[in-house]
Order: C-alpha cells, then structure tokens, then sequence
C-alpha cells in the first residue's frame, strides 16, 4: 500500500470533527507532499529551522497548508515562529505568551492561534504550566490582546494512564470554558499521538498529532529530499 493510501485510509477512521496534525518533523519533503495528495492539510514541526526550508520547498506544490508549531518554543524564536506558523501548541510560559503579545503588536498582522501547554502529572522532560499555576496565569492572560488564545495542549509522560490524564485535560478544558474570559477562548483541545490518538479522541480531543502511525519511522535529522 502506497504512503497516500495509507494516510487516505487513516483520515477516514478519524471523526470529521477531529482535526488531524500529521507531524512531519525529521520527515522528507516527499512524505509531506503524499500527505496533501491524501487530503491531509495541517502539517505539525518542532523546529523552526526545518519548517522554514520545508516550507520554501513546498509553497508552489502545496499552497493551502496550515503549519503547526508542536515543539517547545524559546522566546528568542518568537518572533520567527509568529511568521511561520498559523498554530502554536506548545505555549508553556507566561512570560512566553506576553512575548508573543508584544510581537504581534508590533507587527499589526494577524497572529496565530495558541494553545496552552499543561502538565497534569509531574513530568521533568516537559514543561508547561500545573493547573495551580494555570489558574493564577489565566487572567493575566486573559489580558493580551494581540495573540488568540483558543485552547489546551497535553503530553502525557511516559507509562502514565493515558485514559485518565485525557479525561482530566478534558474536565479542565469544560471548567475553563464555563468562566468568563474576555478575549480566551478554549475551544480547542490538543492531545494524541500515534499511541494513544484512539484515547484521546475518546476523551474529547478536537485535535491529535499523529506521526509515526502515518508515515513510519522518522528519517534522520535534516533529511529534506525531493521527490525524484
């Protein structure tokens, strides 16, 4: 079966209402251009760099596609990430987003929108905001007004009881949305990879980021080839 059947198929089992971020990062060109011809439209990458040069090499072949930033992203790449990305799951900071909000309106362009990165477990490889620090940061958040805000990004650790920390994220995400925000909205709840995607759509996921499932394992960093 050809990658574009493959990632065809795939599309087909996942609800229409589950957006499907199929992570390319350390993946060719070509995989990526399959993914279009299969009907995939938002494209998940961790670094900048690498989505800048995918990027370049795919505005003529694939011109409608949304990129999503899911890897950490460091302030000092703000700026560059505001240009590049239509999405951002991976706010974990406070300082990150007023960094974003001071960018966007210097630029007077419209900005991507954002999810808010949350560790439910503790987790020492992840960073992102407890709920107790979520809760404190939220009406200062609240407050910027140049970045949309619209949702929850969650990573589980790893050996954690996926079923249950999606449910919570979801129980988070439905407490949230019964507060009054001014400018927040928390629509959007970002959560599943290859493994535990069927969890989290369970659970209330509006969006997964799936990788490996779709196009095997990743190639070496830097591995950016055309199509021959």
């Amino acid at each position: 079966m050809s990658l574009v059947q493959t990632l065809a198929e795939f599309r087909q089992t996942i609800p229409a209402s589950v957006r499907i971020i199929a992570v390319t990062k350390t993946q060719p060109i070509a995989a990526i251009i399959d993914a279009y011809a299969a009907g995939i439209r938002d494209i998940g990458e961790s670094r900048i760099q690498e989505a800048l040069e995918k990027q370049a090499e795919l505005a003529d072949q694939c011109p409608d596609l949304t990129w999503h930033l899911i890897g950490r992203l460091q302030t000092n790449k703000a700026r560059k990430a505001l240009e590049l990305f239509d999405w951002i799951h991976s706010i974990d900071s406070l300082k990150l987003a007023q960094t974003l909000d001071r960018i966007a309106s210097e630029n007077g362009r419209p900005t991507p929108q954002l999810c808010l990165q949350v560790k439910l477990q503790a987790d020492p490889q992840k960073t992102g905001w407890t709920i107790a620090e979520l809760m404190a940061d939220l009406p200062a958040l609240d407050q910027l007004a140049h970045i949309q805000i619209r949702g929850l990004m969650v990573i589980p650790p790893q050996a954690s009881d996926v079923t249950a920390l999606f449910a919570a994220a979801k129980a988070l995400q439905t407490t949230l949305q019964s507060q009054s925000w001014q400018r927040i909205q928390l629509d959007q709840l970002s959560m599943g990879m290859s493994n535990d995607y069927k969890d989290a759509i369970a659970a209330g996921a509006t969006m997964i980021r799936p990788g490996s499932i779709l196009f095997g394992d990743r190639a070496r960093s830097g591995a950016l080839e055309m199509p021959q």
